[in-house]
């Protein structure tokens, strides 16, 4: 069985609760009409080292969710208020990268992921190593 090294990267990214609606309703495109979510779309679907399989390029999981978090009096929330719980619409996309990527290209990629991201914070993270099915390798 031919396996690759690979890390995953999972990214918590707001959505428009119309779009998370219209997505859960079978409207696939609406997650590609969301501003947020589209610009990560595209820099996971462009000329770097995310989500490389082969023959495919750009590949990444999209998962529908709710974030929850209270912002504190130091935070400059998006959405929300000190001290009140939130809930956010979210979609969770994951991806990979060989996990020989030098560090300084990971760092580059996540830096350039959360500009991206609208979140004072965002949530990203970066898995151990995972080995991945790879036929034909």
């Amino acid at each position: 069985m031919a396996l690759r090294a690979a890390r995953p990267i999972r990214i918590h990214c707001p959505v428009a609760a119309e779009a998370l609606a219209a997505a859960v309703g079978g409207d696939l495109a609406a997650i590609e009409r969301d501003p947020q979510i589209a610009s990560i779309l595209d820099l996971i679907r462009g000329d770097n080292a995310l989500g490389g399989f082969g023959a495919y390029q750009g590949v990444c999981e999209i998962g529908f969710g709710a974030e929850s978090f209270v912002p504190t009096e130091a935070a400059n929330p998006v959405l929300g208020e000190a001290g009140i719980p939130a809930l956010s619409p979210t979609i969770v996309l994951l991806t990979w990268v060989d996990a020989d990527l030098p560090d300084d290209r990971l760092e580059q990629l996540i830096e350039t992921i959360a500009e991206r991201h609208p979140w004072e914070v965002p949530v990203i993270e970066i898995g151990a190593p995972v080995r991945l099915y790879a036929p034909g390798s």
